[in-house]
């Protein structure tokens, strides 16, 4: 078989950048979880905090998204989202409920924390 170099560029898959977060601070990686979340119409999860990065994406419905000190934004299907490590964010679930991957970037024996905490207020 004959190998033929080629750049992602020349191949005929779309291919579109939907987030290029910096993750920090820096911490060793030694795997990814991803789990499927779903919440029921309206459910508010309020403001919590991860022990590390969360990335995700939303499957169906929609979500109230805003990460402290930031803008509200209502996510739908297709968009995604960055929960840094240790910054309050609310992830609040649409009239419609909501399901959403969330993938978890874990070092070595680390599993994924959620911290609730008291009302941030929105500048």
């Amino acid at each position: 078989m004959e190998t033929v170099n080629v750049t992602p560029d020349q191949l005929p898959v779309g291919r579109e950048v939907l987030l290029d977060e910096p993750v920090s601070p820096v911490k060793p990686i030694s795997r990814v979880e991803v789990r499927r979340i779903t919440m029921p119409p309206g459910f508010a999860a309020g403001w919590h905090v991860h022990n590390g990065p969360v990335l995700g994406s939303v499957v169906a419905g929609s979500v109230h998204f805003q990460v402290e000190g930031g803008p509200e934004t209502v996510l739908t299907a297709g968009e995604v989202f960055h929960e840094p490590v240790g910054v309050p964010v609310r992830f609040d679930a649409g009239p419609e409920g909501a399901t959403f991957l969330g993938y978890f970037l874990l070092a070595d024996g680390e599993q994924p924390e959620i911290a609730l905490v008291g009302a941030v207020p929105v500048e």
